[in-house]
């Protein structure tokens, strides 16, 4: 096992860690179900950024949680606005206060690495969760995630979700375009792996 992106030596991704200096910083709340998914691209994500911390769980301890975001940074949950999950028992988030985009050193992104309805949960279980505000994307590129299958058109990967919250809170797009190109090599390694359709010659995309 590579000991850097714990996988096989054989599949192992450490040639697409793209190494940069992100000023806003990240956490990475990953689902136990994803941390062996060998298609998910969190683990290259949090490699790649220096100023970066993975956690893997589903329901987190409320002090854990805590005082992973009790630190005086101004914290911000990347999610869509889903006014549907009241209804559920999620609480309304306030609202993004402005004054905070102008200081994006002051400032940590969270990402929850699952799948759409396994963040719907982790969100629901995690009640400081709700009371973060919350940064939605919009006007994104079309996803380059063709080994996973997205149920809706605008869906990303982690990675591609991330880079593309962390440019728009910086101001930077150019800062992250070498990390979406690491990860065009990544997904073409793992599609390598795939296998070929019968009378195609063409890899098979897996679900």
């Amino acid at each position: 096992m590579c000991a850097t992106c714990l996988r096989p030596q054989a599949t192992c991704i450490c040639r697409w860690i793209a190494p940069l200096a992100n000023v806003v910083e990240l956490l990475i709340l990953q689902h136990p179900l994803e941390m062996a998914n060998a298609k998910n691209s969190a683990r290259l994500l949090h490699l790649s950024l220096a100023r970066s911390r993975i956690e893997v769980g589903e329901a987190f301890d409320a002090g854990q949680l805590g005082a992973m975001l009790a630190d005086g940074r101004r914290t911000v949950l990347l999610y869509p606005d889903t006014p549907a999950d009241a209804g559920l028992g999620v609480a309304v988030p306030p609202p993004l206060d402005a004054e905070w985009l102008k200081s994006p050193e002051q400032l940590r992104l969270v990402v929850l690495d699952a799948t759409w309805r396994k963040s719907r949960k982790m969100l629901y279980l995690n009640p400081l969760l709700q009371q973060l505000p919350r940064l939605p994307l919009r006007d994104t590129p079309a996803s380059h995630y063709l080994i996973r299958k997205a149920h809706l058109p605008d869906q990303l990967s982690t990675l591609e979700a991330s880079t593309y919250a962390l440019a728009q809170l910086e101001g930077d797009e150019s800062r992250y375009q070498p990390l979406i190109a690491a990860f065009d090599g990544f997904v073409a390694q793992q599609a390598s792996y795939a296998p070929v359709r019968a009378g195609s010659g063409n890899l098979k995309p897996t679900a």
